[in-house]
């Protein structure tokens, strides 16, 4: 039994029930709603959300499904115990997360019909399954909003902070997956992007949910000052950010390295039977023809251009161990040329009792010598490997990792060479495949006694081709680009399938191959900016301040109204 009312607003100038706008109509139709009309609406909403996501980046659609969150918050327990309420708050949030996830994530069944003879059995588990598990973040962001909420406008800071703290958790814990984190839907437009370079996507994130849910207000808000104020200050916050981030970005372009001109390979090579190791001959025939071919009268091939771009594992054997494949890239790299590629790598001694491979990034010179070598450090739980807890038991019932490498990959050391040193190059951070969509992990930790490593541009070779033509790759594609603007560094990827791209420091794109395509894309090699980003140099701590003053927002905001909703005397307005 229902044991609030809805009437008499909190300043007692007119009866809710007297509102008759559409807003307002909807808004106590969702406080109101209970059972599986609430769990519809929060999961409705939550899938609403993900539409701000890249590719789409409708930040409209982020607006309503974060007011209808706050409304379904607004009504979760209204007369209950804390406890109940509590639970109520968690259930909206798995709800409203698990629509989230599954509208934007619904692309990695894809990954299970490559080799559905194998795996599409076990499709539900990464479509429904892994969005389940994901929502238990928002579950307690809703439930842990809802311990300092109130029934004005300190509610909006109380859901920033807690839905932030929750995406901050989920980029970290166990292993980490911030993918389409909320603020991206602030990271992916040119002009609020740039605010990254001082508070980082989960900046971006606790700014975008309060942007988002201010307008909420305009049906709850109790006086005239309260019904609008939020809303118009997050119009001003968006045109804050809109305005710097246009004064940030340079009209010129910025300028280029002296004596540098890429030539990034897009081969488009599908992940299917053709990708196999008696495929060889045909696949390192094709990646150097595509090489060496004429795109223009400057551009006549290998000759033309200092160095060459492979993807992620671009090979299906171990290039390492293949002379006759070394020789023939080694005869085509004249003097004074670099490849820099995707290769699975075998350390060595290789043997049958010390069989450990990784996913890696070479360089190989003239004569086919290999040269500097990066071991991926953040590999993909069940993508790469098994998680060890899981591992035998895993493969007791016929369940190995998508990439059938004997034992699955192994992670590089977390303090090893990320930055390599190529030739012709500015010092190089190196990143493969996912590791581009984790925020202040591009560069490697530095001892104390040591100098910061300064890289000149983010290299991140990929392989999206498991996920086809998806929202998947570009969401990939996105996340990358928004570390360049995070740490000032040009970023230069190669997908195998695409999205290939030449960025600057402050997120333009300068040249790219669209998604499922094959294609050569030469371009320049943009410089550095100046000095390092703010984001840089203190990584999420402007982001632990801005929680802290949102904190103490919505706790001011929860003594100054008298209490929170839901609590017995209290009534909803």
């Amino acid at each position: 039994m229902r044991t609030a009312s809805v009437g008499t607003a909190d300043d007692g100038t007119r009866p809710a029930a007297a509102r008759t706008g559409l807003l307002d109509a909807l808004a106590h139709r969702v406080i109101l709603s209970h059972g599986w009309g609430r769990f519809a609406w929060a999961v409705a909403a939550g899938a609403l959300g993900a539409v701000a996501m890249p590719p789409y980046g409708l930040f409209p659609a982020l607006v309503v499904s974060l007011a209808l969150a706050v409304w379904l918050i607004d009504g979760a327990g209204v007369g209950g115990s804390l406890r109940r309420t509590l639970l109520s708050c968690a259930g909206i949030g798995w709800a409203w997360g698990f629509g989230y996830f599954t509208a934007g994530l619904w692309w990695l069944g894809a990954a299970f019909l490559v080799e559905a003879d194998q795996f599409a059995w076990a499709m539900p588990l990464g479509v429904l399954g892994l969005p389940a598990v994901l929502a238990l973040f928002f579950a307690a962001g809703f439930a842990a909003a809802r311990l300092v909420w109130s029934r004005g406008s300190g509610r909006i800071a109380a859901l920033a902070v807690a839905l932030a703290s929750a995406e901050w958790l989920r980029g970290h814990l166990f292993t980490g997956f911030p993918w389409n984190t909320l603020g991206m839907a602030l990271g992916s437009n040119l002009w609020t992007m740039q605010a990254a370079s001082l508070v980082g996507l989960y900046g971006l994130t606790l700014l975008a949910v309060a942007i988002a849910a201010a307008p909420a207000t305009l049906a709850t808000g109790t006086t005239t000052r309260g019904r609008f104020a939020p809303a118009l200050a997050a119009l001003a916050t968006l045109a804050l950010l809109a305005g710097y981030g246009a004064a940030r970005i340079p009209s010129s372009p910025d300028p280029t390295v002296a004596g540098v001109r890429l030539r990034l390979i897009q081969p488009n090579v599908p992940q299917d039977a053709r990708f196999r190791a008696d495929m060889r001959d045909e696949i390192v025939g094709k990646y150097l023809e595509m090489s060496d071919r004429a795109l223009s009268p400057e551009r006549t091939g290998i000759s033309d251009v200092t160095h060459l771009i492979w993807p992620e594992s671009a090979f299906p054997f171990l290039i390492q161990r293949d002379p006759q494949a070394l020789g023939r890239i080694g005869t085509a790299l004249p003097e004074g040329k670099q490849l820099v590629t995707g290769a699975a790598r075998g350390r060595e001694p290789l043997t049958r009792e010390n069989a450990v491979f990784h996913n890696s990034i070479l360089t190989i010179g003239p004569g086919g010598r290999i040269g500097e070598v990066y071991d991926k450090v953040h590999l993909v739980p069940f993508g790469e490997y098994l998680p060890g807890p899981l591992d035998a038991a895993l493969r007791a019932v016929g369940l190995r990792q998508f990439v059938a490498v004997p034992g699955g990959f192994t992670a590089g050391s977390r303090e090893g060479q990320r930055i390599l040193a190529v030739p012709g190059l500015p010092p190089v951070a190196a990143t493969i495949c996912y590791e581009a969509i984790f925020p202040g992990a591009i560069l490697p930790p530095v001892p104390d006694d040591a100098a910061p490593a300064v890289p000149g541009l983010i290299l991140n070779l990929t392989n999206d081709a498991w996920f086809g033509d998806t929202p998947g790759p570009r969401q990939h594609f996105a996340q990358a680009r928004l570390r360049a603007v995070e740490e000032g560094l040009p970023l230069v990827r190669d997908a195998n399938s695409g999205i290939s791209a030449v960025v600057d420091g402050h997120g333009r794109i300068l040249a790219s191959l669209p998604l499922g395509t094959e294609g050569v894309l030469d371009s320049a090699l943009p410089q550095r900016l100046p000095g390092r980003t703010f984001y840089a140099r203190f990584g999420d701590l402007p982001f632990a301040l801005m929680c802290l003053a949102a904190l103490s927002a919505a706790l001011i905001g929860r003594s100054d109204r008298g209490g929170s909703f839901g609590q017995k005397g209290n009534r909803l307005s």
